[in-house]
């Protein structure tokens, strides 16, 4: 009988894809799902093939620097790799993948939730009746700011960006975009390009982040360019929070320039900026874009799948390095 390939399971993971691991694999699973620091990571690593870690495991230079021989592959449980340093990756040998595609719809759904629970002060009104403190009503009560007819400016229109962009349409916005390339027009159903960022700004009522996390994005939201938005924008990240410059759009969310932000990814994860908590004008989610079932189980399924091409000596579909 041929050896199981041995693999490292950094998180919990869900029920379907723990069994196919049993059956496939010999997995060491983390049994308290607690987040593992640099040097227990790599303690665990010892005599594994292959770690299947989440956004969650840090592999940075010195990880791979210490990271043992025995492991030829890390199979994300994530489409970000921002985690991950891709240069030492290759420079050691070792296969990285993720997982793109499965998760674009939820994560749609999520900024599209954001999107609404920001704009129509879901968060305070929310708290308000939970609290007891709702006692009157008047046409000024709890007044937000319509999405129909709006313009939304999507930054990045991958396959998130366009699911995205899909579901703004039912709300009959006008939908913007910048990316690094203007897409057809069957892809762009409709959609105005901007090879300029800053142009797409002046144009965002409403503003929707879908691009990844590089050092060259890194603060890509600034002081200068939230300046650019329209009075009274709001701003939503469903993306990575390395995008953001925390201390500009706060002030700019104090000064009601931007009039609210829907927030699903931080930096500093977990918790955040605890300064985002004092402030009623943001809807605040705890990085769950994927969090649904059917697409936390596609994920698992899609690591899996790069994992079942290394070992049979094919090449895995989603490689990043």
């Amino acid at each position: 009988m041929m050896t199981k390939p041995k693999v490292l399971v950094t998180r919990r993971l869900p029920d379907a894809v723990c069994e196919r691991l049993r059956r496939d694999y010999e997995p060491e699973f983390n049994v308290d799902d607690h987040v593992f620091g640099a040097d227990e990571l790599l303690q665990r690593a010892e005599g594994m093939d292959a770690i299947m870690p989440c956004h969650t495991e840090h592999f940075t230079e010195s990880v791979f620097d210490r990271l043992p021989a025995s492991v030829k592959i890390i199979a994300n449980f994530s489409v970000g790799v921002d985690h991950v340093n891709l240069e030492s990756a290759r420079a050691r040998g070792v296969v990285v993948t993720n997982t793109p595609d499965v998760l674009s719809d939820a994560t749609a759904e999520i900024a599209l939730l954001l999107a609404l629970g920001a704009a129509r002060r879901a968060s305070e009104g929310e708290r308000l009746v939970r609290s007891g403190g709702w006692t009157d009503w008047s046409p000024a009560f709890m007044v937000g700011t319509q999405m129909t007819g709006k313009r939304v400016g999507i930054v990045g229109m991958g396959r998130v960006g366009r699911a995205a962009a899909s579901r703004f349409r039912g709300f009959d916005m006008t939908v913007h975009y910048h990316n690094r390339r203007q897409l057809d027009p069957v892809e762009e159903q409709g959609a105005i390009f901007h090879a300029s960022l800053d142009d797409l700004l002046s144009v965002a009522d409403f503003l929707s982040l879908h691009c990844p996390a590089t050092p060259e994005s890194k603060g890509l939201l600034n002081a200068e360019r939230i300046a650019r938005l329209p009075s009274g924008a709001v701003v939503v990240n469903t993306a990575r929070g390395a995008l953001v410059d925390d201390d500009a759009l706060l002030d700019a969310l104090r000064s009601g320039h931007v009039a609210a932000a829907g927030l699903d990814v931080f930096n500093g994860e977990p918790g955040g900026d605890p300064r985002y908590r004092e402030l009623d004008n943001v809807f605040l989610l705890p990085h769950i874009g994927s969090a649904t079932r059917e697409t936390r189980d596609a994920m698992g399924f899609r690591a899996l799948d790069n994992l079942d091409a290394y070992f049979a000596g094919r090449e895995p579909g989603d490689r990043v390095a």
